[in-house]
């Protein structure tokens, strides 16, 4: 489910996703039918998203970063067809590290100010940070981090933040 989800959110072709789930391309390009029409909203918005993207040449986040994509008109296939991927993309995931980044500055002052805190952010991956903290600021560290994250960005949507705790980066994710 996680291949067809992310994979077709982000443009995977029937080509590709039958690679992935070694499927006939007939059975994967039904899955991308399926999807596409059980969730006619995300269908929809995506469309939208690549017809705005080729009318302006470029993608955009939620903070307005541009992603130039001047193959979006290329006569090549595979390079429109990879700039396209890239429209549809960039708003998502280029969102997403807008939200990190806003994020870590502010944890970063915040627990500047609090006097004699010892927490530190050590790691940023993805969507995710990592923090090397003592066991009594845990729980202020935990709330603090889940408040800005949450709250980040306006949004239309809530943002619901999962904190995992462990000696170890695979211990924090069990």
């Amino acid at each position: 489910a996680k291949v067809v989800n992310f994979g077709v959110l982000y443009g995977m072709g029937p080509v590709r996703l039958a690679r992935e789930l070694n499927l006939s391309r007939a059975l994967a390009a039904a899955f991308i039918e399926e999807y596409r029409r059980t969730l006619a909203g995300v269908a929809a918005y995506l469309d939208q998203v690549l017809d705005l993207a080729r009318s302006r040449g470029y993608a955009e986040t939620i903070l307005k970063r541009r992603r130039p994509l001047p193959a979006l008109h290329s006569d090549e296939g595979a390079r429109r067809s990879e700039a396209e991927r890239a429209a549809v993309n960039t708003p998502i995931q280029g969102s997403a590290a807008d939200l990190i980044k806003v994020a870590m500055v502010r944890i970063d002052a915040l627990m500047r100010e609090r006097s004699g805190f010892g927490s530190r952010m050590i790691l940023q991956v993805h969507d995710e940070l990592l923090f090397e903290t003592d066991e009594d600021e845990r729980e202020s560290l935990t709330a603090l981090v889940r408040e800005v994250m949450e709250h980040a960005l306006p949004l239309r949507v809530p943002l619901r933040v999962n904190v995992g705790r462990g000696r170890s980066w695979a211990e924090a994710h069990a």
